[in-house]
Order: C-alpha cells, then sequence, then structure tokens
C-alpha cells in the first residue's frame, strides 16, 4: 500500500511539473510584432540590442490603405557598426535574415518612396525574431525524428540556453560598464585634484604679488 502511495505521488509530481514546463514554455515570447507608420516624407525606425551570434529573422509588409491601394516603400538594416545588412527599395514587403556578428544595436530603417510621397502615411506590420523564436523547430523536429512532449522540452530546453546566454552577455556588459564608470571617476577625481592644486597655484601667485606690489609702494 506505501509503495503505490509513493508510485501515485512521483506520477502526480511528474505530471505537475510537465504542466509548469508546458505552460512556461507557452509564455515565453516568441517574437515581437511591431507596427510602423512611415511617414510621407522622412524615416521610421526600430532597433534593439542584440548580442554577438544570434540568429535574427524578420518579415515585413505593407498594409493597405482604405483604397485599397498598397504604396511602396525602402528598407535598410544596418549593424552596430554600420554594415548593411538588408537594403530593399521599391518593396510591398520582404525578409532578411541574418546572424549578428558583434554586439550592439541593429538598426532597421523604412522610408516611403519618392512616387508614393504625399498620400500620407504608410503603415508597416514587422514581425522581429531572434535567437530561439527565429529557430525552425518543424526542421528540428523532422530531422530528429521527435514530437510531443518531447519537442516541447526540446523548446523549452534552448529558451533556457538562450535565457543563460543573456544573463551572461548581460553580466558581461555590467562589469564593462562598471570598469568604465571606475575609470571616469578616477579621472573626474584626478581632474578635480588638479583643479585644485591649480587655484591654489594661482592663489599663492596672487597673494606674493599682492604683496611684493603693496611693500613697493610702501602701504605696508
Amino acid at each position: 500500500m506505501s509503495g503505490n502511495a509513493k508510485l501515485r505521488r512521483s506520477v502526480m509530481f511528474q505530471a505537475v511539473l510537465l504542466v509548469v514546463l508546458m505552460l512556461a514554455l507557452s509564455n515565453a515570447p516568441v517574437g515581437d510584432a511591431i507596427w510602423l507608420n512611415v511617414p510621407p516624407t522622412g524615416t521610421k525606425c526600430v532597433s534593439e540590442e542584440i548580442q554577438s551570434n544570434v540568429v535574427v529573422l524578420s518579415d515585413y509588409v505593407v498594409v493597405a490603405d482604405d483604397h485599397g491601394h498598397v504604396p511602396t516603400i525602402s528598407a535598410k538594416v544596418t549593424s552596430p557598426y554600420g554594415n548593411n545588412l538588408h537594403h530593399k527599395e521599391n518593396v510591398t514587403h520582404g525578409q532578411f535574415a541574418f546572424t549578428t556578428q558583434e554586439a550592439g544595436n541593429y538598426l532597421a530603417c523604412f522610408w516611403t518612396d519618392s512616387h508614393t510621397r504625399g498620400a500620407g502615411e504608410v503603415s508597416v506590420n514587422i514581425e522581429w525574431k531572434t535567437g530561439i523564436a527565429a529557430k525552425d523547430w518543424e526542421s528540428v523536429a523532422r530531422k530528429e525524428k521527435i514530437e510531443g512532449v518531447e519537442l516541447e522540452l526540446r523548446k523549452l530546453e534552448g529558451a533556457v540556453e538562450a535565457i543563460h546566454e543573456n544573463l551572461l552577455y548581460l553580466r558581461d556588459r555590467e562589469a564593462e560598464m562598471r570598469t568604465t564608470s571606475e575609470n571616469t571617476n578616477a579621472r573626474v577625481a584626478w581632474f578635480s585634484i588638479m583643479s585644485l592644486g591649480i587655484c591654489i597655484v594661482v592663489s599663492g601667485s596672487q597673494i606674493w604679488y599682492l604683496k611684493r606690489y603693496f611693500q613697493k609702494k610702501k602701504l605696508i
């Protein structure tokens, strides 16, 4: 009887753990859907800070206006160092995918083409996926012949790894910013000491000069 009770508790614990994992996975972010209103003149941009060696996948599409007309736009994506990663002109939709080579802000900019300007704002729908959200899990499932719970566990494992890598990246950034802050504080301290020393020297020189001047004039 005791053995059956332990077995039931073990099965119930595993079932609860599986439900918790499934809920965590279902609540995990799968990508960002962004709506942009591109003005008739000028450029509208979106950016995201991404670490290196991360897969980025994005689709964008122009939404038809009230009259059913679909205007064309131009799109350009650049890396933190200004490298051109994607550039298309006179398009109503597009896709770009790349693996980041350096950490920093990746910028995607959109603007209306010259022959469509003057027609008002253009709405653009952007689906931006990075890291684990950009992975093709259907191909993984077919390649490794996994499905169901095992596939969901693999997704959760990938999400945990992505979170761990992001935490390491944030830790490195925090250490870098702390080092920069400490160096800046040290420079400010030395500058303050030098400024104080210069003020003391200048004040002493002025006192000495005034004393000599008054002595020559026999005022003291």
